[in-house]
């Protein structure tokens, strides 16, 4: 479980650099909504970063307190955390992140993962589901398939307006992919051909060749 109690790892440090580390983590979570990090330490700082949200919901002036002690940057974090993420947290029970594990960039690598708040602009499931949901559309189904149902009601439960941003992300999407068709399409009307000597420039019209 997100933040849930139990044996912590060490991640090869003595106390004070594992906690220099998660620090560091948190710091760069809260600020940036996600970050990529090894597998150990992302479910490490999870609990960290979970705890700090509990603060923030508290919104008294000793989790203020002990916020502070936590993070790098705490006049940069800080009005966030008692801010605009207590408010988007304020009817979610809890798990307020999320770790995916995703490919090493190289194969000697440690597992990875990305650490991300839920709910927000970077949250990948939300845009997954959205994603999922556009294609599925497209494909003509009237009913969307019953994993995508589970999804769409996980990802937009707790989200403000959650079925209205999500159909919004849908819509964006779906305007993004007419852009792209319709850039590669006038794309394919131009066409260079390249002589010995010269180069020529051709635009197809309506079947025509007209030199440019």
């Amino acid at each position: 479980m997100a933040g849930g109690a139990g044996k912590y790892r060490h991640l090869s440090r003595d106390s004070a650099h594992r906690q220099a580390l998660l620090r560091n983590l948190v710091t760069s979570l809260f600020k940036h909504e996600s970050i990529t990090t090894t597998w150990p330490k992302a479910k490490e700082a999870q609990r960290l970063a979970e705890k700090l949200i509990t603060l923030g919901k508290k919104n008294t002036e000793a989790s203020r307190r002990r916020a502070i002690q936590i993070f790098y940057t705490p006049h940069e974090i800080i009005p966030k955390l008692f801010g605009p993420l207590r408010e988007r947290y304020a009817d979610r029970p809890g798990g307020y992140t999320r770790v995916l594990r995703v490919e090493p960039k190289k194969d000697d690598q440690a597992p990875s993962a990305i650490l991300e708040l839920v709910d927000g602009p970077k949250d990948m499931r939300f845009a997954l589901a959205a994603r999922t949901v556009a294609r599925e559309r497209e494909q003509g189904l009237q009913t969307l398939a019953e994993f995508t149902q589970l999804n769409v009601k996980k990802v937009t439960q707790f989200r403000k307006d959650g079925v209205e941003a999500l159909e919004r992300e849908i819509e964006r999407l779906n305007l993004e992919k007419q852009r792209k068709e319709e850039g590669e399409a006038e794309g394919g009307k131009r066409q260079v051909i390249r002589g010995p000597e010269n180069e020529y420039k051709f635009t197809a019209m309506d079947g025509v060749n007209v030199h440019v």
